[in-house]
């Protein structure tokens, strides 16, 4: 694996606030800062490319590049949501950060952790402590150990208390009988509120939310996104992986879109609105307008792999095969990693 050095981007300005709405965080509106972004940031992920070695024809080998360019930095104090469709490498952005490719893979760029790059190694002995991932699906639970089992052995994999594993997940608002429980007795929105405690009973510095709230009616999606705007609030560092723009918008403070493995914008949060003529990506416009609060205002599409200079958008993003594997299994493995 290599690595290249960069220099560091410059923070853009804070968005002021144009929405009249404000979250449930105080008075927090969309695009208002509570704390400003520290000067260095948490995570610094500069130019990364990620391949994979296949085998074609017998012993001929190709390398397929999935993620080809993708830089973004988020620091303490903000949420910082990465929006891209299905197959797009944002998953395996994730993945890359917390060093757990799997074998085989081929890393390039820089991946720097407060201002210092690090190697794969480096990170995923970061992971669970300094930076951890809320993975997107519920299997990442272990499925032969109760609520109980699962909270202790995370906190004393982080040096706390068992104890204080089982009231993370009761702090969540779940009933003691639920420590008893297996994964699958679990409703959705309980097993979600499981991994939450779980992964964040050693306060890291950074949390990884790759898409939280699939599934979960708008209460506990509302729920979910206001615990993440709340660590930020507290000083940590939130990249909110997600395809729901209008979602994200209401706790996030920059919004980093990418497509087919590369970041193509970064846009403020007062950007989005009205017509979505202040952005300024057509790709990224045209994901603004195709939204049911904007009409589904859908460009006309032209050949596949281009990009119309009047906000259309291509005919196809690609297979999914951009993120190669199960997301099921990749994350277990992940979660697992994490607590060891």
């Amino acid at each position: 694996m290599t690595s290249t050095t960069s220099g560091t981007p410059t923070t853009p300005t804070a968005p002021s606030s144009t929405a009249a709405t404000a979250t449930a965080i105080g008075e927090r509106a969309p695009g208002q800062r509570v704390n400003p972004p520290t000067a260095t940031p948490l995570l610094q992920v500069q130019d990364l490319r990620v391949a994979f070695r296949r085998y074609q024809r017998g012993l001929r080998q190709a390398d397929l590049t999935v993620v080809d360019g993708m830089s973004l930095h988020v620091s303490r104090g903000e949420v910082v949501a990465l929006v891209g469709a299905s197959g797009a490498g944002k998953s395996l952005l994730a993945y890359s950060v917390l060093g757990f490719l799997p074998t085989g893979a081929i890393e390039e760029g820089t991946v720097a952790w407060q201002g210092r790059a690090l190697g794969p190694g480096e990170r995923a002995r970061l992971a669970g402590r300094n930076l951890v991932l809320l993975p997107q699906v519920l299997s990442a639970l272990d499925p032969t150990a109760t609520v109980r089992s699962q909270a202790r052995r995370a906190a004393r994999l982080v040096g706390r208390p068992a104890r204080d594993g089982m009231a993370a997940v009761l702090a969540t608002g779940l009933h003691a009988d639920v420590l008893r429980l297996y994964p699958h007795q679990l409703s959705g929105g309980m097993a979600r509120r499981v991994l939450r405690a779980i992964a964040l009973i050693g306060e890291p510095d950074l949390v990884i939310a790759d898409e939280p709230t699939p599934g979960l009616g708008r209460r506990e999606a509302d729920e979910v996104l206001d615990h993440l705007r709340s660590l930020a609030d507290a000083g940590r560092g939130v990249l909110l992986i997600t395809h729901d723009i209008a979602l994200a918008l209401r706790v996030t403070d920059r919004v980093v879109v990418v497509r087919e493995g590369r970041s193509l914008d970064e846009a403020a949060v007062a950007d989005f609105s009205g017509d979505g003529s202040r952005l300024q990506h057509p790709y990224t416009r045209a994901l603004w307008r195709a939204l049911p609060s904007q009409g589904f205002r859908l460009p006309e599409i032209e050949s596949p792999g281009t990009v119309r200079s009047d906000g259309g958008v291509p005919g196809g993003d690609g297979p999914d095969a951009r993120e190669p594997g199960d997301h099921e299994d990749r994350d277990a493995a992940v979660l697992a990693r994490q607590s060891c």
